[in-house]
Parts: C-alpha cells; sequence; structure tokens
C-alpha cells in the first residue's frame, strides 16, 4: 500500500501481528462528562476505554485512532453531560471515521466502548458503516464486566490505572451523596431499568470493593477479547 506522494511505507516493520494489521483501526469511545461518585473522575470511561484501546494497539499494530470526544445517554439516566444519539452519529462519529479512512486507508474500525449510555448505536451500525465505507465493529467488552456504574468493577480497573483517590472511598459508597454509584439514587432509572434496579438493589446489600487483581483481570481480559477480533481478521 502506498500514500499519495507515492513512497514506498514499511507496513511490516516492528513487531507487528501483520502489515495487514494497519488497515485495522481502533479507536475508543467513553463519556467524558460524566459523574463517577468521588473517588473516581468524570472521564473515567474515557480513560479505561482509550487505554484498552491503546494497549491493543501497541501489542498489535493495530493503528491506534484515540478517542471520540463525544457520548450519548439513556433519557432517564440523568448524571452527566451528553449528546442526543443522532447528532453524536451524525455531527461526531461519521465525520471523525470519515476523515479517518481517507487520510491513512483504514479498512476497519474497532471502536472499544467504555459506556453503557453509548449501547444505543448499536442498532446503527449498519448506517455507520455504510455511511463510513468501513467496516464497523462495536467492541463491549468492557461493559459487558465491569458490572454496576463506579462500583467494584470501575473501582478496581481505575485503582490499576492509578485514576482513583483512595482517600475518598468512604465518601464514594455515601448514595445520598452520589446517587450514581450504582445507579443507586436515580429513581427514574431504576423504575425504567429492570436490570439497573436489580444492580442498584445487590449494590445497597453488599456494597462495593477495589480489588487490584480484578482490575488487572478485566483490563486484560477486555485487551485480549479485542486482540482475538484482530487476529481473526487479518
Amino acid at each position: 500500500m502506498k500514500n499519495k506522494n507515492n513512497i514506498q511505507l514499511k507496513y511490516d516493520s516492528g513487531n507487528v501481528l501483520s502489515k495487514e494489521v494497519h488497515k485495522i483501526g481502533i479507536i475508543a469511545l467513553g463519556s467524558h462528562r460524566e459523574n463517577h461518585g468521588t473517588a473516581l473522575p468524570i472521564d473515567t470511561d474515557s480513560k479505561i476505554a482509550a487505554n484498552v484501546a491503546l494497549n491493543v494497539a501497541t501489542k498489535t499494530g493495530a493503528t491506534f485512532l484515540g478517542i471520540f470526544y463525544a457520548a450519548t445517554e439513556y433519557d432517564y439516566v440523568k448524571h452527566g453531560i451528553h449528546l442526543d444519539k443522532d447528532e453524536l452519529i451524525n455531527d461526531q462519529i461519521i465525520p471523525q471515521l470519515k476523515n479517518i479512512r481517507d487520510m491513512l486507508d483504514i479498512k476497519t474500525v474497532i471502536i472499544v466502548n467504555g459506556h453503557g449510555g453509548n449501547n444505543q448505536i448499536m442498532d446503527n451500525l449498519k448506517y455507520i458503516a455504510d455511511e463510513t465505507q468501513l467496516q464497523i465493529i462495536f467492541n463491549n467488552s468492557i461493559i459487558e464486566n465491569e458490572g454496576p456504574h463506579a462500583c467494584t468493577g470501575e473501582l478496581s480497573m481505575g485503582k490499576v490505572l492509578g485514576i482513583i483517590d483512595d482517600t475518598m472511598i468512604k465518601e464514594h459508597t455515601n448514595f445520598d451523596l452520589n446517587p450514581e454509584v450504582g445507579m443507586v439514587g436515580l429513581k427514574e432509572a431504576r423504575e425504567n431499568e429492570p436490570i439497573i434496579d436489580e444492580e442498584a438493589q445487590i449494590v445497597e446489600a453488599e456494597g462495593i470493593m477495589i480489588d487490584e487483581e480484578l482490575g488487572l483481570n478485566l483490563l486484560n481480559k477486555a485487551q485480549n477479547d479485542i486482540i482475538d477480533e484482530i487476529k481473526r481478521l487479518i
């Protein structure tokens, strides 16, 4: 593959799975302005997703594309600043992916999702693929394994990544102060989504904890799931 200047690039150089891996881009999708209690920063989802995406790119040679600086959320979950789903897709995701495609000759993009509200765009993946002429893969490994919002899973991964404030753990579990932790205090969300209510009840009954080994395992599992996907693609 040659660039516009007709310079032969050395795609097989370095420790990469295959020179074909450069046609695969990996980009994070999180939520930058969303509350995560007092022990975790508001941009926890983005930091976790970006970390996983970068580590996968480093280990495989896939092209690291950074992160989308926007996210969406279900109307009944009110604990952050988010875009409407259609605005996220049409004003953010599609234009950025078109630029990436044209500049880098990317054929496939793996979106590493770190925020549950973004699951709304899964029904629009074919539309995004058609508009961008890219193969789009939406990877939800982080969300599928981390558990309730801002609870044990995210706290544990946050500990590994160094984004947690250990001095605020006791305050973090004050659900009156931090209703978004486990969605315990988000009444509308619990009323509209049975799974959220079930998870909130578990958090209320069992509490939360920080387990650094668990956090490392969760991060590694997410990375390995995406690496396996990349191997299948090439």
